[in-house]
């Protein structure tokens, strides 16, 4: 198999170096045969610049609109040449690459699943209490929802085969907020997915230090119940926090 790491960005100079060092120094790009695909939304910052040392697989958004994740997400599959697409953002790094993608490369073998994801915190050198208390409940939630089959997950971190993610028309580009919950619904109807609790993504607490986590509690919440009933969601405009 071969993998991809897709990456959508907008100004990400400062975290994004942080995440592309760790993929090169873990050797994984050797060992399971991986590519990094960056999907840029039109940075005025030194991301490009940045990315560029790590990878040659940069796709940019040319258009007057700002793009929307989902359409950074599509965009950066729509060059991947790996048969397991593994969609991350720019600001988060692993607690254990080379434990992360053994468990990937086991779990795509196996055919048991057809997706799958893991868990998200803030890494301990900046977790606060309220970050515990409130992402120890998103990911039990979001493990309970896969489990009783509604499907959920976070784009800090989705694993989708390239041909299924093709099958399904891939994330919804009209979607703000909510098209990573989308996708892991639609795939949901078709089969399981994994939420590997033994697996740590460390996420930037820098949105929940602007806005607080009742905020983001109530956006999310809003617009998973918008995506769901009208197929849309509530947000206008995702924030850019930097």
């Amino acid at each position: 198999m071969k993998y991809s790491f897709i990456i959508p960005t907008l100004n990400e100079e400062k975290l994004l170096p942080i995440l592309l060092e760790q993929i090169k120094i873990s050797g994984v790009i050797e060992k399971y045969n991986c590519e990094i695909v960056i999907s840029d939304g039109c940075s005025f910052d030194s991301t490009i610049e940045i990315a560029k040392k790590y990878t040659d697989k940069i796709i940019q958004h040319s258009g007057a609109n700002r793009q929307t994740i989902a359409e950074g997400r599509n965009n950066g599959a729509s060059i991947a040449s790996g048969n397991i697409l593994i969609f991350i953002d720019g600001d988060i790094i692993f607690d254990n690459l080379n434990k992360f993608m053994k468990k990937v490369e086991s779990i795509f073998n196996s055919n048991e699943y057809l997706a799958m994801t893991c868990y998200i915190n803030i890494h301990p050198d900046e977790r606060i209490f309220s970050d515990k208390i409130f992402l120890n409940f998103y990911n039990w939630y979001f493990r309970i929802l896969n489990n009783i089959g509604v499907g959920m997950g976070r784009g800090e971190c989705q694993i989708v085969p390239k041909d299924l993610f093709e099958t399904i028309g891939g994330y919804n580009n009209s979607l703000v907020a909510g098209e990573d919950f989308d996708l892991f619904k639609r795939i949901r109807k078709k089969g399981k997915i994994l939420f590997d609790k033994s697996l740590i993504i460390y996420e930037s607490p820098r949105r929940y230090r602007k806005y607080g986590h009742t905020k983001i509690f109530f956006a999310w919440l809003l617009n998973a119940v918008s995506v769901i009933i009208k197929n849309k969601s509530t947000s206008k405009e995702w924030e850019e926090v930097r």
